[in-house]
């Protein structure tokens, strides 16, 4: 797993230190990687958030901006990050479920509880990770649903990313997004397309059909070993699979043709890779 990103956010120079320290010590125990920025307000934190971060340790009382109002800003802009209240006062963390925080630790914060639910975020985050997708578009970082992703197109030296609700234009290329999505049942169907196998629901000839009933050409190379990739993908889903590859879908159907022409590839486009951005 990559780097878990996470930011803390305390007034407190010995607490901020407390946490940094804990979060090494947890490091040397189990060799999961941080990447972290710490703020000394929660207007520090706010004014230019993006969703890059997995975790958030927040102090509630500030004296600019408090880390209840700081996480109610942040809730507006991203709805997955974990967030861990760091309290002197239990009475202000219990409104916490307003913005769906995962717990609050009590200070002087000790390790033990500290690597509990710290433990408890890591795999909130893994749990999330495999279900999402982090890209950058128009200069914002976006968090998309895996579900709601039908395939991924390269065009151009450009690349775009078919949702159910349209299309968002991104940077990278296609081989980075499909090594990102190896794991997710996302197939290369030919140099163009990276496909969601849990929308598509038929092949005919060279084409795979897609729930929305667009036609996406498969190559003569890789149509044998995409066959076998929806195969096991839909044999492993099950009735899930099959329900949620679009209205009236009763599984996947293969055309008795195979409709095949020679000019089903088209060149590979050499973008600049996209890396995820980690908070620094």
């Amino acid at each position: 797993m990559r780097s878990v990103r996470v930011g803390v956010v305390e007034d407190d120079p010995v607490a901020c230190q407390r946490i940094l320290d804990y979060l090494n010590q947890y490091r040397s125990e189990t060799g999961v990687e941080f990447t972290v920025a710490v703020f000394d307000d929660g207007e520090a934190i706010v004014e230019q958030y993006t969703p890059t971060y997995d975790i958030l340790f927040l102090d509630i009382e500030m004296a600019r901006l408090d880390g209840m109002s700081a996480a109610r800003r942040i809730r507006e802009r991203d709805d997955s990050v974990v967030i861990v209240f760091i309290t002197a006062a239990p009475q202000y963390a219990i409104n916490g479920y307003q913005v769906q925080a995962l717990s609050y630790l009590l200070k002087p914060v000790p390790y033990f509880a500290f690597r509990q639910e710290l433990k408890r975020s890591i795999d909130m985050v893994r749990r999330r990770s495999d279900g999402s997708l982090l890209i950058e578009a128009g200069g914002r970082q976006i968090r998309l649903e895996l579900a709601d992703v039908t395939y991924i197109e390269s065009i151009r030296h450009t690349i775009i990313v078919h949702t159910l609700d349209g299309k968002l234009s991104v940077s990278g290329t296609l081989k980075d997004f499909e090594e990102r999505l190896a794991e997710q049942d996302f197939f290369r169907s030919n140099s163009c397309y990276l496909v969601n196998l849990r929308h598509v629901v038929g092949v005919d000839g060279q084409d795979c059909v897609m729930s929305n009933g667009e036609l996406l050409r498969v190559s003569r190379p890789r149509k044998k070993a995409f066959l076998t990739a929806l195969t096991n993908y839909m044999g492993a889903a099950g009735p899930t699979a099959r329900a949620g590859v679009g209205a009236g879908a009763s599984g996947v159907s293969v055309g008795a043709g195979t409709g095949e022409t020679g000019a089903d590839e088209r060149p590979a486009d050499g973008q600049t890779a996209a890396t995820e951005t980690g908070a620094a």
